[in-house]
C-alpha cells in the first residue's frame, strides 16, 4: 500500500490529521494536472492553476464529504472528475454572464471571443461525455482521467483495472465517438 493510498484509507475512518497529510504529498501532482488542462485554454482564462486545485481538493476531502478512497488512482479519477465539474460550472458561469442579465454594455476584446467558445466547446464536450457516460461509463471514465486528469494511458488503465492495449482501444474509440457527437450537436446550432 502506497503513502497516499494509506492516508486515504486513515482519512475514511476518521482520521482528522490524515488529511493535513495528504495535501502536501497529492499537491504538486493536481497542481500539474490543472496546469495542463488550463494550458488548453485560451488567453484570457480567469482562472487559475492553484484556485483549480484548491477547490477540487476541498470538494474531494472537504469536512461535509463522506467518501471511500479505495486506491490512489481512484482519488485522482475522483480528483478529475472535481476538475471536469468545476471547469464546466466555470464555463456555464461565464456563458451566463454572457447573455446578459442586465448588464452594462461593454466593448469585447477580440481575445475574450476565443475564451466564449473554447467555454462552448467544454460544455459541448461535457454534453457528450454525459452521453457517453450512459452508453459506455468504463469508456467515459478512460476519457475523464485522460483529459480531465492528465494521466498517460497506462496509468489510466491501471487505475481502471485494464490491459493497456485495451485502454488503447477504448481511447481511440471514445475519441472519435466524442468527436462524432461534438461535430452533430455544433451542426445543430
Amino acid at each position: 500500500m502506497n503513502e497516499v493510498t494509506r492516508i486515504l484509507v486513515g482519512i475514511d475512518q476518521g482520521d482528522t490529521s490524515a488529511t493535513d497529510q495528504l495535501l502536501p504529498l497529492v499537491y504538486e501532482e493536481l497542481r500539474r494536472l490543472a496546469c495542463q488542462e488550463l494550458a488548453q485554454e485560451k488567453p484570457g482564462q480567469t482562472l487559475q492553476a492553484t484556485a483549480l486545485v484548491h477547490e477540487a481538493y476541498l470538494r474531494l476531502v472537504g469536512a461535509d464529504q463522506d467518501r471511500c478512497w479505495n486506491s490512489r488512482g481512484h482519488f485522482f479519477g475522483a480528483a478529475a472528475q472535481a476538475m471536469r465539474r468545476i471547469l464546466v460550472d466555470h464555463a456555464r458561469c461565464k456563458k451566463a454572464q454572457k447573455r446578459g442579465g442586465g448588464s452594462k454594455r461593454l466593448d469585447i476584446d477580440p481575445a475574450e471571443l476565443t475564451t466564449q467558445q473554447h467555454d462552448d466547446k467544454v460544455l459541448a464536450l461535457d454534453e457528450a461525455l454525459a452521453k457517453l457516460e450512459r452508453q459506455d461509463p468504463r469508456k467515459a471514465e478512460l476519457v475523464k482521467l485522460r483529459y480531465f486528469a492528465g494521466l498517460p494511458i497506462r496509468e489510466a488503465a491501471m487505475a481502471l483495472g485494464i490491459s493497456t492495449a485495451t485502454a488503447d482501444r477504448h481511447w481511440a474509440y471514445a475519441r472519435a465517438w466524442l468527436q462524432r457527437e461534438m461535430t452533430a450537436a455544433d451542426a445543430e446550432s
